[in-house]
């Protein structure tokens, strides 16, 4: 690595009286890359799990009122279900969402901490900086996904879209 190269690092930031983690990343990408990583299954599939596990979307339909419905496959085949409802969309610049823990027919499951997100792109000199809020019902809520190792699981994935987007150029 060139010294003069920016090491890039996943940033997070609870806000424990507004049951909020806000999350920050910038991505040596351009913004319709960047984008396009966040938004296409294909291109998703490649990143989103961190190693050894794998993400496998089962269907999706981004757009406002659709679904995001996956899975997160272990390196023994197993599957953890997931799903995402977007709500507001805005082309290369924002996308909201309100995840889930589910079943592989879309099904909620309710034991488990639902969130809204609100991810945010935006270019910077460096490439493009994602800007992500992720809103939880209480306290607790939020503190258990961090205990489920939401903050190390996250922090991997976007490693693997650094590796995707540098393997682009």
């Amino acid at each position: 690595m060139k010294t003069t190269e920016k090491i890039m690092k996943t940033t997070f930031h609870k806000d424990v009286a507004n049951n909020k983690m806000s999350i920050t990343r910038e991505f040596a990408g351009t913004l319709a890359d960047v984008w396009k990583s966040w938004t296409d299954p294909k291109v998703l599939d490649q990143w989103w799990a961190p190693k050894p596990w794998k993400a496998q979307t089962k269907s999706m339909d981004f757009r406002d009122g659709g679904r995001w419905v996956y899975a997160m496959v272990g390196p023994e085949g197993e599957k953890h279900w997931a799903l995402a409802e977007y709500s507001k969309i805005v082309p290369q610049k924002s996308f909201e969402v309100l995840d889930a823990f589910g079943d592989e027919d879309g099904n909620i499951n309710n034991d488990f901490p639902r969130a809204k997100w609100k991810i945010v792109f935006k270019s910077v000199a460096v490439g493009t900086l994602v800007e992500i809020d992720v809103t939880y019902n209480s306290k607790e809520e939020m503190e258990k996904m961090v205990e489920m190792g939401f903050k190390e699981g996250f922090s991997m994935a976007h490693e693997n879209l650094d590796e995707l987007l540098a393997a682009k150029k």
